[in-house]
């Protein structure tokens, strides 16, 4: 063009030319900058849908990436910033962002404004020492993010508030001290998430009660290995049930679940040997879920992984059917309510989960007691009211034995001399007033039932054959109370208890 410039130049008006040159100057640069396969062939790899700029030495994103583009990869360059103008341009269609292993310490609230439809992001191996509130705002789409191999000390507590799709997080290897419980907390967790990893990190406390609530497949997915963990038996008790589980985040990395045992020397231990040589914690074990007659109960197939197909069989073997008239029938969920809880309800209940991919078998014993969870207040009251019964009628016993409102003092004939001793002193009193050894065993060996008639004869000794010997008056009244005692009572003794009759017993 230069070289014919010179011929026609003459011939035309001054403006003309100038006007000429000048859009040739302006057409140069803007064909450069908006002629992808320029930056593609200098900058950058393109393959279809594909942008690859790694490892390329870049210290800016380059302009103008194409609208089609699906995946872009800027790994191991020298980046340093994420702004907002990064991509001027919106693109629709980006759902891989790869950003890992450049030199990162700052990302705008904006930066990902004109990329909203991403799925994968990866912030890994950067220097990144913070995450704000509105950082990730735009990102609704967003299922995976890696944010690993960081300096990451600060998490705003909504800075993933809006990711509602999130399914995995990486945070290991940064310098959090805090676990994020906001992430699994029964009212504020992502749904979706089923893959936590905040390994290697400063977190020494875990919301221990938060995690044993948590689904199987959150669970199975939980990575906090390898952090300063408090040592202390709900730890232990928390991973040995992981473990019984087999659930992945237990089994995986059961080496490195470490703890910090209490003491100014910091020792770190295993966490799974707390239960023998550090601390003592008991042997943990598969709780049985209990019931109560007449109730309604809910067992819950809690599986490692989501979607599953679930199918139950009752004790013996029983498959749930559905359409009959047992009393368990499977939710929509998948989980088994029996209602109302029958006695024979106990035993083995088994949850088989099958998917594509994957076969699970979950075993619940249930174990149902014999009463109503309402009267078991009752029961207790039945209970406490007959102990009151057994003590009173202990105290009345006492009170009969040692507090007799009428001893031999206080009887008719207390004026008699020594010789005219009856049976109530005799036998009744628990000092008697003979001395012979020989009738002091006898008496304490026998119950005496006093007869309520005068059966008495004239010396105050009991005659069984209620006869009574007037011509004994006359005869030392001593010698003859021996005789009787030992004669006519054991007479009397020897007979059956039916032979004497009375209302009182009395036991000496």
């Amino acid at each position: 063009m230069l070289d014919t410039l010179p011929q026609w130049l003459p011939h035309c008006p001054r403006w003309t030319w100038l006007l000429s040159v000048g859009t040739v100057l302006l057409w140069l640069p803007l064909s450069h900058t908006t002629t992808s396969p320029l930056n593609c062939h200098k900058i950058c790899i393109c393959a279809s849908n594909i942008v690859s700029c790694s490892k390329m030495n870049l210290s800016d994103v380059p302009l103008h990436i194409p609208s089609y583009t699906v995946v872009l990869d800027l790994s191991y360059n020298e980046l340093k910033r994420l702004k907002s103008e990064w991509t001027p341009d919106r693109l629709p269609n980006l759902h891989n962002l790869l950003v890992s292993h450049n030199e990162m310490t700052f990302l705008s609230s904006e930066a990902f404004v004109n990329v909203k439809h991403l799925r994968y992001l990866d912030l890994s191996s950067n220097q990144l020492r913070q995450l704000d509130e509105f950082v990730f705002e735009p990102l609704v789409n967003l299922e995976v993010l890696l944010l690993y191999n960081n300096r990451i000390t600060t998490i705003d507590r909504a800075a993933f508030i809006t990711m509602i799709n999130l399914q995995k997080l990486y945070l290991s290897q940064n310098q959090i001290s805090r676990f994020p419980t906001e992430l699994i907390k029964d009212k504020s967790r992502l749904d979706k998430l089923s893959l936590l990893d905040i390994s290697s990190n400063r977190v020494a406390v875990l919301p221990i009660d938060e995690l044993r609530n948590l689904p199987a497949y959150i669970k199975n997915g939980l990575y906090f290995h390898s952090n300063p963990l408090h040592c202390n038996c709900d730890l232990y008790t928390l991973l040995a049930h992981w473990y019984i589980r087999n659930l992945n985040s237990a089994v995986d990395f059961k080496d490195d679940y470490t703890c910090v045992l209490p003491g100014p020397q910091k020792t770190q231990v295993p966490a799974f040997d707390l239960s023998s040589d550090y601390m003592n914690c008991s042997t943990f074990k598969e709780e049985e879920e209990e019931a109560f007659l007449e109730q309604s109960l809910l067992l819950r197939c809690d599986t490692k992984h989501r979607n599953m197909f679930k199918t139950w069989t009752l004790p013996g073997n029983v498959p749930v059917i559905a359409g009959t008239n047992q009393t368990a029938k499977v939710s929509n969920d998948g989980n088994l309510l029996v209602n109302p809880v029958k006695t024979d309800d106990s035993g083995t209940y088994t949850c088989f989960a099958t998917s594509e991919a994957f076969n699970e078998t979950i075993y619940i014993v249930l174990k149902v007691y014999n009463f109503t969870m309402h009267r078991s207040g009752e029961t207790l009251n039945t209970a406490y009211t007959t102990l009151v019964g057994c003590l009173a009628s202990v105290v009345m016993v006492l009170m009969y034995l040692y507090l007799t409102p009428c001893r031999c003092f206080c009887c008719p004939n207390k004026g008699k001399g020594r010789g005219e001793d009856s049976i109530h002193s005799s036998m009744l009193s628990v000092t008697p007033t003979h001395e012979d050894p020989a009738l002091k065993a006898e008496i304490n060996r026998h119950v005496a039932f006093i007869d309520s008639k005068n059966s008495q004869g004239q010396n105050g000794k009991l005659n069984p054959n209620g006869d009574e010997d007037e011509e004994d008056e006359e005869e030392d009244q001593d010698a003859e109370a021996g005789s009787l005692m030992k004669g006519k009572r054991k007479k009397s003794v020897a007979e059956s208890i039916s032979s004497v009759f009375s209302d009182t017993p009395m036991v000496v």
